[in-house]
């Protein structure tokens, strides 16, 4: 499966972004999605994983309370709604896809069937 991710910009501190990944020529039926970010001389990190089961299961904890993932399947697409928003939250952020991997053990590290290219979200003090 192809995804895209849309939705970035540049915000100031405190507002909201939500960000969409679509998929392309197939389906999200049967995929764990995750949603990663990295700034600029940073390693990617994940941040939040909805898994087929729909469990959530979130990696990294800054972003807990303020982000969150929802999915919808019959529009093959996957959101994450990011509330306050801070400057650290500067980065590319990218959408994941990885058939089954309903504990999103293999997302948590970075392992996936498919990677977007990303939308730059800017936070502005």
């Amino acid at each position: 499966v192809q995804v895209a991710e849309s939705g970035g910009g540049l915000v100031q501190a405190g507002e909201s972004l939500r960000l969409s990944c679509t998929a392309s020529k197939l389906t999200f039926y049967g995929y764990s999605l995750a949603w990663f970010r990295q700034a600029p001389g940073k390693e990617r990190e994940g941040l939040v994983c909805i898994a087929w089961s729909g469990n959530v299961t979130y990696f990294l904890d800054s972003v807990k309370g303020r982000f969150t993932i929802s999915r919808d399947i019959a529009k093959n697409s996957l959101y994450l709604q990011m509330n306050s928003l801070k400057p650290e939250d500067t980065a590319m952020y990218y959408c994941a896809a990885d058939v089954g991997d309903d504990g999103c053990y293999g997302l948590r590290h970075g392992i996936a069937n498919s990677w977007g290219q990303g939308t730059q979200v800017t936070v502005a003090s």
